[in-house]
């Protein structure tokens, strides 16, 4: 599959860069930084990926980090006896690639769910503005930290035992992370399968399509196909045990 070619720089930030994690590293300057500092100082390209692509491997060598520009990916580990486990859905704003940072390989793959595109920050050039910038590093271990309470909060939402209350969990953590960029938070369109959604929840594609049903017929959702309308927004979030509102 041939890749599109990368994308050219702009010096001006775009509307993607409002919600994404890596804003401050890139649109803020950091003290002592010379005038030449442009926003996107620290992103070395625009790479396009075609549905189905991978961005990295598992096994494969770190080299950078990826923040999401457009599209959407999921995140897949293989065990030896060739099981597939869905470890997260990233969108726009997202980061990708922090997996690597600590042995210098990636420990997932990296899937295109659909066409998409991700700014590329290699990471020596990241470490070495980092060490010549204090205020850089300090922002950068913030970004880690919220990634890290990020994924504590799904694994609480998705603690639940009973199928129905993981889909719904699922299903309220996605609507909020679409609803904080700028996106419809009451109507989805998913761009994984049931199957995926069963593979990262832990539950057979029966069991997530029973799962979906019985929210249709209860009217707390409005189902057709990959098109999900939420319509009781409190009767899901009270489903999926979650009171943050």
């Amino acid at each position: 599959m041939d890749r599109p070619p990368a994308a050219a720089l702009s010096t001006a930030p775009s509307a993607a860069c409002v919600y994404c994690a890596l804003r401050d590293l890139c649109l803020t300057p950091p003290s002592g930084a010379p005038p030449s500092w442009q926003p996107d100082t620290l992103v070395a390209t625009r790479l396009p990926l075609r549905r189905g692509e991978a961005l990295f491997q598992q096994g494969g060598r770190f080299e950078s980090l990826y923040a999401v520009r457009s599209g959407f990916f999921k995140t897949r580990v293989s065990s030896p006896d060739g099981r597939d486990q869905i470890t997260g859905f990233q969108m726009s704003g997202e980061l990708l690639g922090l997996d690597g940072i600590g042995d210098g390989v990636h420990a997932c793959d990296a899937l295109a769910l659909e066409d998409s595109q991700v700014c590329v920050v290699p990471y020596p050039t990241l470490e070495r503005l980092a060490q010549q910038f204090p205020d850089l590093q300090t922002e950068f271990h913030r970004i880690l930290s919220r990634e890290i309470v990020r994924h504590h909060a799904v694994m609480l939402l998705l603690s639940n035992v009973h199928a129905d209350r993981r889909l719904a969990a699922f299903l309220v953590n996605l609507a909020r992370r679409l609803g904080n960029r700028g996106y419809s938070a009451a109507s989805l369109v998913l761009r994984m399968t049931r199957e995926e959604i069963g593979t990262y929840l832990g539950l057979k594609l029966e069991t997530v399509s029973r799962s979906f049903s019985r929210l249709h017929e209860r009217g707390v959702l409005d189902v057709r196909q990959r098109q999900v309308r939420i319509i009781d927004p409190s009767g899901l979030q009270e489903l999926a045990g979650d009171s943050s509102g």
